[in-house]
């Protein structure tokens, strides 16, 4: 499994969330939500610098995207590619099989 954050997505995380170098974003399932992977399940995020379980992980531009081992069941053998949708002015996450 991999992740991939588009560089459009990075500047959002920068400048929606003040992310800054050194930081890290733990992506983990919610429930109460949906998502093309896992029914009743959605992908959310946090900031959280605490590398303690990491199971797959991405640096771009010193930033930290990161999946706990814990989480991997949520993505059911699909890679993440975080991207940013400019009609919704929001992050947009796309699931796809290896």
């Amino acid at each position: 499994m991999k992740i991939e954050v588009n560089e459009r997505a990075l500047r959002w995380f920068k400048e929606e969330v003040g992310l800054e170098e050194g930081s890290a974003v733990k992506f983990y399932p919610q429930a109460y939500g949906s998502s093309p992977v896992q029914e009743s399940f959605a992908l959310a995020f946090t900031i959280d610098n605490d590398l303690k379980e990491v199971a797959v992980h991405t640096v771009s531009d010193d930033i930290t995207f990161f999946i706990e081992d814990s989480d991997l069941w949520f993505f059911n053998g699909h890679d993440l590619y975080v991207e940013y949708n400019q009609a919704n002015d929001e992050l947009e996450y796309k699931y796809i099989r290896p």
